[in-house]
């Protein structure tokens, strides 16, 4: 017999050991089933589970149960990331504990500490992965650095280079002076700052006393200043296009140039141009083909090409510098506030540094173009379709990709320079002197390149480098292409269009067929979470108080496309309560002797409840199974849940618990021993069915509940077939207990609105109704009046005195063919139902008021966080439903 309650730390460690042990993670390459492959986005070795990798696996280890259900051989490939900078700092700070830096180490004997703390730290992640179900292939777990993975990245890089992919180039990148590496756009966080407009006046050569105000809110890389540029069709300044201004302090001679770039309408219409400490500015520069002066060193302090009294300043004491400086010099018009964004790197916490310095670049461009027609041809389609719009946005205007960072962990470049300078790009120092005794004629001493690459570098790689790729493995052929890559939107450009132009720049092949881009977790208000605002949520945490199955069920049921998933603990503990329902109906099929039945059939069913029931669980079926190919988790859920919830305890079972009593008075017509037997097994089958259905939402109740419910199942549930119910429709039966229920169901609503006594019985009078419907009440007369709480439920054929008596003092509704009337005037007291529910819709009205007021308010609206707009636009439409619940509510009262 079942426990009374549901221990899911007990059943989640033990049923999670079974499944591992028992290999039912791992994919088959020799089984002649169709493959299902999903690659998992290979979360950093230094992390932890937070919410947003909750959602992402738990949607992906959706798809993965389910597909192994429907008999696929699922590959759902492991593995995590090295994580260049984030694993460097953590050792870092480690050695910082013991007075060191690696730099006291050397290269070898850091990477070697390295590679300790992975082995002792690094497997955090994928232990807490298991605490939340994933059902990941664990024999085949990859990491970027693995010597299989370092293969590819080798092999890659050396061919881009052959093919002029790859390439050395000075360009400016986010440079970090803390860490003292280029930082990738997604390692650069934005912050709001306030900060200032520095007005300067620059003298205009050859004519005294004239100048050109330029808006500046970087005046410590005015050194740098190789040109003054202005909108070609801004009047104000047509005429001194192509004359020439002095740059103030160091009175160089720069000229005034005519590009779209000046905007007309901010500050003076004139800019600085500093093309090697500014994105926008260095853009310029190229048009212009204007010199590129760098004055910041690594440090971010002033270097050789800033005027002598500002060398080795940091660049903000610089920045005071200059300005009192201007001030002095009469040139500062001057200063305005000016709210902005400052970049600041995500790890280290400094300002960031558009910096000119020398790196490695990728040809992105060339590569955009064949992944950019693979999305257009349709072989790889986003879910939702929108999201393709992001992807053309990023790819039809993509830069150079900087793939070279100056940290010591992580793939070092396979370059080596010669004594000259010359490079010589192989996959082996070996390969590397061969190359170059044949370049020099004799022997040379070659120095390796001591930058690594990119994280994302080897990411790009990952779906086919897991796989085995460079060498031809019966895994790359059975599981490449894969089917669905399930990410967020944060990195479509990161890493999603960057395994696109890898995949089929290598593999000549998409490395997925679809790409489903789930929304952000946000806490229930719709903000992001962020420790300093204190709403972040832990799903470790959730999981040890509620359990991993309600955690990931509000999960799917939050997961609608396109809008992000408002979490709050609230609802968490509402999924559990469902958890409980089902191990309730259980326990309570257990206790009236629903034991699954060997070789039941169902079909042909005498009993129409059953036959019900059994047309109900095949429409749950095919609308889940809908639903998760559509990646309509939200919808597949909440089917589940309804279904379970609602259809079956609160229906199938209430209909049935007569049945199983064996009553003198029996509610159902023929409730005998026959009916009862069919009745039990007809009620264990549809439980084994939800059982199933919720399975790959709900892995470990539903897992606990199938080992317990029969010692006799052939198989595990994980193991188990996804149930094809087809030919199970049953229109009659559907008909009448469709009509059955939606009869209490509106009785039930009438007493709730009209606040009836729960004790109080009333009587219920239809009038008309075609002959069907006369059977259909008269056989289930006992069920509705029991479940309707109805003294009587009499049916009154024609219109006429009785119907008009039937009305006096009731309630009217239509029920399919017929008008019900349910007399409640003597069962409540008028008066004051009226005043209550005039009260409650004045509430409601000045609840839509103020909602209308902030939606009416422009300013709101335009400065609001659009998660916020749209939480109020949810908010007036709760409100107004229910006012027209409650008028609708008020106008039928009016009538008694």
């Amino acid at each position: 017999m079942l426990d009374k309650t549901y221990q899911p730390a007990e059943a989640e460690a033990a049923h999670y050991r079974r499944w591992e042990d028992s290999s039912a993670f791992s994919a088959n390459p020799g089984s002649p089933a169709v493959p299902y492959t999903i690659m998992i986005p290979p979360p950093n070795v230094t992390g932890s589970l937070h919410i947003g990798h909750a959602l992402t696996f738990t949607l992906q280890d959706i798809l993965i149960r389910h597909h192994r259900m429907l008999g696929r051989d699922a590959l759902w490939q492991p593995g995590t990331d090295h994580a260049g900078i984030a694993t460097q700092m953590v050792v870092e700070r480690q050695l910082e504990t013991k007075g060191l830096s690696r730099h006291d180490l050397g290269r070898e004997a850091f990477i070697a500490k390295i590679w300790e703390w992975k082995q002792d730290s690094g497997g955090t992640i994928t232990r807490q992965l298991r605490r939340l179900g994933a059902s990941l292939d664990w024999t085949r777990e990859r990491f970027t650095m693995d010597e299989g993975l370092s293969k590819a990245v080798r092999k890659v890089f050396v061919d881009l280079h052959r093919k002029g992919l790859i390439y050395r180039d000075k360009r400016l990148v986010n440079w970090d002076p803390k860490l003292h590496t280029a930082i990738s756009d997604l390692e650069v966080e934005q912050r709001e700052t306030k900060g200032s407009m520095w007005y300067f006046k620059y003298p205009i050569e050859g004519r005294p006393d004239a100048f050109i105000t330029v808006g500046t809110t970087r005046p410590e890389t005015m050194f740098g200043d190789t040109a003054v540029a202005v909108h070609p069709d801004d009047e104000r300044y047509q005429g001194l296009v192509g004359q020439h201004c002095l740059l103030p302090i160091v009175g160089r001679r720069i000229p005034i140039v005519a590009d779209a770039y000046a905007d007309p309408e901010k500050g003076s219409g004139a800019v600085k141009i500093t093309p090697a400490h500014d994105f926008n500015d260095f853009e310029v520069g190229k048009r212009n083909a204007l010199p590129m002066i760098n004055v910041l060193d690594r440090d971010a302090r002033l270097n050789e090409n800033a005027p002598s009294a500002y060398r080795g300043l940091d660049r903000f004491a610089a920045r005071d510098k200059a300005v009192a400086e201007m001030e002095a010099l009469g040139l500062l018009e001057k200063i305005e506030d000016n709210p902005m964004t400052t970049p600041y790197g995500d790890r280290s916490g400094v300002v960031i540094e558009p910096w000119l310095t020398d790196q490695w670049f990728v040809d992105a461009a060339t590569l955009a173009k064949p992944a950019i027609q693979a999305v257009e041809d349709g072989r790889t389609r986003f879910v939702p379709r929108h999201w393709e719009n992001t992807y053309f946005e990023w790819m039809r205007n993509i830069q150079p990709w900087c793939v070279s960072r100056q940290i010591w962990w992580g793939h070092q470049v396979p370059a080596w320079y010669g004594p000259d300078g010359a490079i010589f790009v192989e996959e082996t120092e070996e390969e590397a002197r061969a190359a170059a005794l044949t370049h020099y004629g004799k022997p040379e001493v070659l120095t390796r390149d001591p930058d690594v690459l990119d994280t994302w570098f080897s990411s790009a790689l990952w779906p086919f480098s897991t796989l085995g790729w460079p060498d031809a493995t019966p895994e790359l052929d059975r599981y490449y292409p894969t089917d669905v890559l399930v990410t967020g939107f944060d990195i479509i450009f990161f890493w999603v269009a960057r395994m696109m132009m890898m995949g089929l720049h290598v593999m000549n092949d998409v490395p997925f067929r679809t790409v489903y881009i789930h929304a952000l977790v946000r806490d229930e208000k719709g903000q992001k979470m962020s420790k300093s605002k204190g709403n972040v949520i832990d799903p470790l945490d959730l999981i040890d108080t509620y359990g991993c199955d309600a955690v990931r069920f509000t999960l799917a049921a939050l997961a609608a496309p396109g809008r992000d998933v408002k979490m709050s603990e609230s609802r968490v503990a509402g999924y559990r309560n469902f958890a409980t329902k089902l191990w309730n109906a259980a326990r309570f099929c257990q206790m009236n002797g629903c034991h699954p039945v060997a070789g039941f059939q169902p079909r042909g069913l005498t009993q129409t409840v059953n036959r019900w029931i059994v047309a109900k669980t095949a429409e749950a079926a095919r609308r889940i199974t809908e639903a998760i190919a559509a990646y309509r988790f939200n919808d597949a859920a909440q089917v589940a849940y309804a279904f379970t919830w609602g259809t079956f305890c609160d229906w199938y079972l209430e209909f049935a618990k007569p049945i199983f009593a064996g009553s003198d008075k029996p509610i159902f017509a023929g409730s005998d021993p026959t009916a009862a037997a069919e009745t039990r097994a007809t009620a264990a089958w549809t439980l084994d069915q939800i059982l199933i259905l919720l399975h790959p939402i709900m892995p470990f109740i539903t897992e606990e509940l199938w080992e317990q419910l029969s010692s006799e199942r052939p198989r595990s549930l994980i193991g188990t077939a996804w149930p094809e119910l087809e030919g199970l429709d049953d229109a009659e039966a559907l008909a009448e207990m469709d009509w059955v229920v939606t009869l209490i169901e509106q009785v039930r609503s009438v007493r709730s609105e009209m606040n009836v006594p729960p004790g109080a019985k009333t009587p219920l009078h239809m009038v008309g109704g075609g002959v069907r419907t006369g059977e259909w009440l008269s056989r289930h007369d006992a069920l509705i009046r029991q479940l309707g709480r109805l003294a009587t439920a009499d049916p009154i054929a024609v219109e006429g005195e009785a119907a008009k008596e039937a009305a006096r003092g009731s309630i009217q509704f239509v029920q399919g063919d017929a008008t019900c009337y349910l007399a409640v005037a003597g069962l409540i007291d008028i008066a004051q139902e009226k005043a209550r529910l005039a009260k409650e819709i004045k509430r409601l009205d000045a609840e839509i008021s103020t909602v209308d007021k902030k939606l009416g308010n422009a300013g709101f609206v335009a400065k609001a966080p659009p998660e916020v707009v749209e939480e109020q636009r949810e908010r007036r439409a709760g409100y107004a439903a229910e006012r027209d619940k409650t008028a609708q509510a008020l106008s039928r009262i009016a009538d008694l």
